[in-house]
């Protein structure tokens, strides 16, 4: 790279711009909400924000501010709207989460499935562990936010139980 990294003035050249495309693409190609490079002395962070509580901190590059191009617009709006509402159950961990027990197995919960408080209604895999993720309420599942083996985030909207 051209520029030294603690040169606060320095413009993005085109080459750094084509490296944030490709790492905005690449957030929306893999489902991940953040990634960091460093090379050559430069060190590049992307993210975008999945949150409506959430505020991106100053001086980080998200994809949204600096790729717009690269940015599909649709795949974060859905788990937004859900964050607030009164029924969500959000991830208590970062993970990949999982509908049945194994591949191939019935999975814990349907739209439309009666849940009692306690019942499991996914399984959450972090670091090798899978996490039963308990129902906090009883009620109705209305809908199922993510899909089997997706990876999610702290927050995220897992469920809706109404």
């Amino acid at each position: 790279m051209a520029r030294q990294p603690d040169d606060k003035t320095a413009k993005f050249t085109s080459e750094d711009s084509a490296l944030i495309r490709e790492l905005a693409l690449l957030l929306d190609e893999t489902s991940l909400t953040e990634i960091e490079i460093e090379r050559a002395g430069l060190r590049l962070r992307v993210a975008r924000n999945i949150s409506i509580a959430a505020s991106v901190p100053a001086g980080i590059a998200t994809a949204a501010a600096l790729a717009p191009a690269a940015v599909n617009a649709a795949s974060a709006a859905p788990a937004n709207d859900f964050a607030t509402h009164p029924g969500v159950v959000p991830s208590p961990m970062v993970g990949t989460a999982y509908w049945a027990p194994e591949p191939g197995a019935r999975p814990f919960i349907e739209v439309g499935a009666k849940v009692d408080v306690g019942q499991t209604l996914l399984i959450i895999e972090a670091m090798k562990t899978m996490n039963q993720i308990p129902s906090p309420r009883a009620g109705t599942v209305t809908q199922i936010l993510v899909e089997d083996g997706q990876p999610v985030e702290f927050g995220e909207p897992l469920v809706i139980i109404e």
